[in-house]
Protein backbone atom coordinates (compact mmCIF):
# COMPACT_ATOMS: atom_id res chain seq x y z
CA UNK A 1 0.00 0.00 0.00
CA UNK A 2 1.31 3.10 -1.22
CA UNK A 3 2.52 5.87 1.54
CA UNK A 4 2.50 9.69 1.49
CA UNK A 5 6.54 9.09 0.97
CA UNK A 6 5.64 7.21 -1.92
CA UNK A 7 2.94 9.60 -3.42
CA UNK A 8 5.30 12.37 -2.66
CA UNK A 9 8.12 10.45 -4.96
CA UNK A 10 5.67 9.47 -8.04
CA UNK A 11 4.39 13.02 -7.95
CA UNK A 12 8.15 14.33 -8.02
CA UNK A 13 9.10 11.51 -10.74
CA UNK A 14 6.17 13.03 -12.98
CA UNK A 15 6.55 17.03 -12.02
CA UNK A 16 3.68 17.06 -10.53
CA UNK A 17 5.49 19.54 -7.89
CA UNK A 18 7.77 22.00 -9.18
CA UNK A 19 5.89 21.85 -13.25
CA UNK A 20 2.00 22.78 -11.68
CA UNK A 21 0.92 24.87 -8.89
CA UNK A 22 -1.26 25.18 -5.75
CA UNK A 23 -3.99 26.99 -7.82
CA UNK A 24 -4.04 23.73 -10.39
CA UNK A 25 -3.78 21.55 -7.86
CA UNK A 26 -6.61 23.13 -5.67
CA UNK A 27 -8.60 22.78 -9.17
CA UNK A 28 -7.85 19.46 -9.00
CA UNK A 29 -8.89 18.50 -5.57
CA UNK A 30 -12.45 20.34 -6.63
CA UNK A 31 -12.66 18.02 -9.37
CA UNK A 32 -12.13 14.66 -7.41
CA UNK A 33 -14.48 15.83 -5.01
CA UNK A 34 -17.20 16.42 -8.03
CA UNK A 35 -16.56 12.79 -8.88
CA UNK A 36 -17.08 12.11 -4.80
CA UNK A 37 -20.02 13.78 -4.70
CA UNK A 38 -21.22 11.80 -8.01
CA UNK A 39 -20.50 8.40 -6.34
CA UNK A 40 -22.54 9.16 -3.33
CA UNK A 41 -25.49 10.22 -5.35
CA UNK A 42 -25.29 7.54 -7.56
CA UNK A 43 -24.22 4.60 -4.75
CA UNK A 44 -21.47 3.88 -6.79
CA UNK A 45 -19.18 2.68 -4.15
CA UNK A 46 -16.19 1.97 -6.31
CA UNK A 47 -16.19 6.18 -7.75
CA UNK A 48 -16.51 6.83 -3.78
CA UNK A 49 -13.56 4.45 -2.88
CA UNK A 50 -11.07 5.84 -5.86
CA UNK A 51 -12.15 9.44 -5.58
CA UNK A 52 -11.47 9.61 -2.30
CA UNK A 53 -8.11 8.12 -2.78
CA UNK A 54 -7.03 10.58 -5.38
CA UNK A 55 -8.64 13.23 -3.66
CA UNK A 56 -5.56 12.21 -0.59
CA UNK A 57 -3.02 11.93 -3.74
CA UNK A 58 -4.30 15.51 -4.70
CA UNK A 59 -4.05 16.77 -0.83
CA UNK A 60 -0.30 15.24 -0.72
CA UNK A 61 1.06 16.86 -3.48
CA UNK A 62 -0.86 20.28 -2.72
CA UNK A 63 0.99 19.97 1.06
CA UNK A 64 4.31 19.36 -0.46
CA UNK A 65 4.23 22.27 -3.15
CA UNK A 66 3.54 24.24 -0.14
CA UNK A 67 6.33 23.10 1.80
CA UNK A 68 4.26 20.91 4.34
CA UNK A 69 3.95 17.68 5.34
CA UNK A 70 0.36 15.92 4.86
CA UNK A 71 1.06 14.25 7.94
CA UNK A 72 1.81 17.04 9.86
CA UNK A 73 -1.30 18.75 8.16
CA UNK A 74 -3.11 15.87 9.71
CA UNK A 75 -1.62 15.66 13.17
CA UNK A 76 -2.68 19.18 13.38
CA UNK A 77 -6.12 18.31 12.63
CA UNK A 78 -6.23 15.61 14.72
CA UNK A 79 -4.54 17.79 17.75
CA UNK A 80 -7.28 20.19 17.10
CA UNK A 81 -10.34 18.03 17.07
CA UNK A 82 -9.46 15.40 19.91
CA UNK A 83 -11.05 16.87 22.75
CA UNK A 84 -14.08 18.46 20.50
CA UNK A 85 -17.06 18.14 22.08
CA UNK A 86 -20.59 19.05 20.33
CA UNK A 87 -23.45 17.16 19.28
CA UNK A 88 -25.31 15.94 15.94
CA UNK A 89 -27.80 18.12 14.58
CA UNK A 90 -29.69 16.63 11.67
CA UNK A 91 -27.12 14.55 10.94
CA UNK A 92 -24.33 17.35 11.27
CA UNK A 93 -21.62 17.21 14.09
CA UNK A 94 -21.51 20.85 15.95
CA UNK A 95 -18.95 21.70 17.63
CA UNK A 96 -20.10 23.13 21.12
CA UNK A 97 -18.78 26.51 20.56
CA UNK A 98 -20.85 26.78 17.47
CA UNK A 99 -24.09 25.94 19.41
CA UNK A 100 -23.65 28.70 21.95
CA UNK A 101 -22.88 30.92 19.34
Amino acid sequence: MPRFKEIRQWAHDRNLIEGSDRFRQMVKLVEEQGELAAGIAKGNEALIIDSIGDMVVVLTILAEQSGLRIENCIKLAYLEIKDRKGRMIDGVFVKESDIEA
